[in-house]
């Protein structure tokens, strides 16, 4: 019985995985968003298409674009937790 638990629990673990063809065909779909999103934003600021410079803007453009978005969430940490008026 524990040797077909672990087999489950190994197959159900190993369902979860993707084959690195599966991997590489995300990041395209995640890369082809932001060309989408962000291209025409670094084509209007003066960036030639398909540059480092027009990569890297589009890079800047979602890094604040995700800053922005995770900035309104609380800290993980807050060192007044458990205080409760003593030492």
């Amino acid at each position: 019985m524990p040797t077909l638990l672990m087999l489950l629990t190994a197959a159900i673990l190993l369902a979860g995985c993707a084959t690195p063809a599966q991997q590489a065909a995300y990041k395209q779909q995640d890369m082809d968003r932001r060309i989408a999103i962000y291209g025409p934003a670094c084509n209007k600021l003066g960036f030639n298409p398909n540059t480092d410079q027009w990569r890297n803007c589009m890079l800047q453009l979602n890094f604040q674009d995700e800053a922005s978005a995770y900035a309104n969430y609380p800290p993980y940490y807050h060192p007044h937790w458990g205080y409760r008026g003593r030492f």
